[in-house]
């Protein structure tokens, strides 16, 4: 009996943490990981520059938006390197990167440009060309643009008429 007395107590212990481990899992194995944010899965600070550098190019060469004076008019004024600086950083903060935005909001930055459905549209078409450039991956871009087009009531203020 004296046996008994001491293996019971200290089995018990035992056979509740097998049965916790067995139903529960160990908690770190059988969670799944926080899912990363845009900001990482994007490659963070350095590959979302690389892309806005990318896609700032090609709109300055656009001919459907430097047919719009009032957007070659605002080219000709804010510095193509500033202009990359503050795209990255709005990127870098709205896809969770530790970045902060310090801009105009988007609707002070283009209610004087008029900007037309057709331009927004050729931007748009810029930007995926850009991210297809990168092999950004279509989950991605989506998200992306899902992000671009939530701006666009800020931004588009023509139906096409100048």
């Amino acid at each position: 009996m004296h046996i008994e007395r001491l293996f019971v107590p200290t089995v018990r212990p035992f056979l509740t943490l097998v049965l916790v481990l067995l139903w529960g899992g160990i908690p770190t194995l059988a969670q799944e990981k926080p899912k990363q944010s845009l900001y990482e899965r994007l490659g963070g600070v350095y590959s979302i520059a690389t892309v806005v550098d990318d896609f700032i190019e090609r709109l300055l060469v656009n001919d459907v938006l430097n047919a719009n004076p009032k957007i070659k008019e605002a080219r000709d004024r804010v510095p193509k390197a500033g202009l990359k600086f503050q795209v990255t950083a709005l990127v870098c903060e709205v896809t969770g990167g530790p970045q902060k935005y310090t801009g105009r909001s988007m609707k002070m930055a283009h209610q004087h440009l008029n900007i037309s459905e057709a331009e927004w549209q050729a931007m748009v078409a810029d930007f995926r060309k850009t991210l297809d450039k990168f092999g950004v991956p279509g989950g991605e871009q989506g998200e992306l643009i899902a992000i671009v087009e939530s701006t666009k009531p800020d931004i588009v203020v023509s139906s096409g008429t100048k």
